[in-house]
């Protein structure tokens, strides 16, 4: 009874290995399509932040060389 299910099992693993094979260049494809689209947007993403920082950088540099108005004094009555 143990070579039955040694030879099934063996059967089933074989099954499997001929199912993937099949398979393999799709999902393979499946899969350097879904890197691809990865590496899109996270060079995207990059872009937006480099954007992003540079805008910052030159808000600061403006509002620093910006001179600074003195504030009305208040009067008191």
């Amino acid at each position: 009874m143990d070579t039955n299910s040694d030879q099934s099992s063996r059967q089933t693993a074989k099954m499997n290995r001929e199912r993937l094979a099949f398979e393999r260049p799709s999902i393979l494809d499946e899969e350097e399509k879904k890197a691809v689209t990865v590496r899109q947007n996270m060079a995207r993403l990059r872009e937006l932040r480099l954007a992003k920082e540079a805008q910052d950088a030159q808000t600061g540099i403006s509002t620093e060389s910006r001179a600074t108005k003195a504030k009305p004094k208040k009067r008191f009555r």
